[in-house]
């Protein structure tokens, strides 16, 4: 008879966001899968309008506590949290504390070190430099110097580090002076069976036509995306294509904002469609482009992350426009020649970008089957269960 096992999942994100529902909860279904039956899984989520406690999966429960902003609020919030957590923890006869990414893993690291529970860091990447080199936090912060400390103490601390991207396991050595044996790689996997590649289905759009070259971003600008640049290289496409090129664009940005970088950019606003849906509709939105973009802001810490949408494109068979030196996506792209990777944020280089994926749509079919070949290699499930397996069977 298999060992019941309890694990307690800490996330920063509240449980509508796309991060839990896309990047976590496939994952924490997996896990169920391997811990079999009488085992539970209690994920918290911190959310703005906290609610009861619900069962999500047979063995996924919700745990909701209240978001507060870094701060005093934030502080007495956690101390509540911390004395909840602790005696939940032994309530549940919780074993594991399942943390993603590491502000999750703060608290994780603090519980782990109250309780002697195992720590596994999911997602392990380097945050508090990111948010610096996004200009969201200043070097001098308390913010950043309090999570690039506890960066270092839960990596000493974890039983088992999963990382985003390859680099990020050499990086973390380097950087934290911290070498550990259970290193895994885990890159954000795709569900190949709610993406699928297919023909453009325009009932539900209005101004694009079958013949037209229609790229497609899911995602934000500003943070860790480019916000300009990114109209620029849709300005320089126009331009070379005409009225042909649409974009689709799956945001929650502001229709007002939109307009005002098409403006900065001398870009005709009617070209693009913009729509924010449920994850669950995204892929009958990516049907429609011919290739993807990904405009992550190349800073050094991206070569340690895992762009979702870069999977999510590739299980639709497109190629994809990205920055340079961004996780191990940007090799990907360019060692099978399925995209174009941007050396430079130049009009030059837009221009080259947009000449490339002319040229690869010259034969589409064969580039769509080749693409999604690329992505079960690189983004399969199977990747994530052959970890989890490891840890949790």
């Amino acid at each position: 008879m298999k060992k019941e096992t309890h694990i307690l999942v800490i996330t920063y994100w509240k449980f509508d966001d796309a991060l839990i529902q896309t990047y976590t909860l496939p994952y924490l279904k997996i896990i169920e899968s391997i811990i079999g039956a009488d085992s539970k899984i209690h994920l918290l989520t911190l959310d703005p309008e906290p609610r009861q406690s619900k069962q999500i999966t047979p063995a996924i429960y919700n745990i909701s506590k209240q978001y507060f902003p870094f701060g005093l609020k934030s502080l007495v919030e956690w101390f509540r949290n911390f004395i909840f957590l602790y005696n939940f923890i032994k309530k549940e006869k919780i074993q594991y504390v399942h943390c993603w990414c590491t502000p999750a893993g703060v608290a994780g690291y603090i519980l782990c070190k109250l309780t002697g529970l195992k720590l596994v860091l999911d997602s392990f990447e380097p945050h508090a430099e990111a948010m610096v080199e996004n200009n969201t936090w200043k070097k001098n912060s308390i913010r950043f110097k309090l999570l690039m400390r506890y960066e270092k103490l839960q990596l000493k601390l974890a039983s088992h580090v999963i990382c985003a991207a390859e680099g990020m396991i050499a990086y973390s050595q380097k950087k934290y002076n911290i070498i550990k044996e259970n290193y895994f790689i885990k890159p954000a996997c795709v569900d190949f069976s709610k993406f699928i590649a297919g023909k453009k289905d325009l009932k539900f759009v209005t101004g694009i036509n079958e013949e037209d070259i229609v790229c497609v971003y899911a995602g934000k600008f500003s943070g860790i995306y480019l916000e300009k640049e990114v109209f620029d290289f849709f300005a320089i496409a126009h331009s070379h294509w005409g009225n042909k090129f649409k974009v689709v664009l799956l945001t929650n940005e502001l229709e007002e904002k939109i307009h005002q970088y098409c403006k900065n950019s001398n870009l005709d606003p009617t070209i693009i469609t913009v729509k924010f849906v449920p994850h669950s509709e995204v892929p009958k939105y990516l049907a429609l482009g011919d290739f993807g973009i990904c405009p992550v802001k190349p800073v050094p810490t991206k070569q340690f992350c895992t762009p979702i949408k870069n999977g999510e494109y590739w299980a639709m068979g497109l190629p994809v426009v990205i920055t340079k030196n961004i996780s191990e996506d940007s090799d990907i792209i360019k060692s099978n020649d399925i995209g174009y990777v941007l050396s430079e944020l130049t009009n030059e280089e837009y221009l080259n970008a947009v000449l490339k994926i002319e040229s690869l749509l010259l034969t589409k079919e064969k580039l769509k089957l080749k693409i999604i070949e690329v992505a079960k290699k690189h983004r399969s499930f199977t990747i994530a269960e052959k970890i989890y397996t490891t840890i949790y069977g």
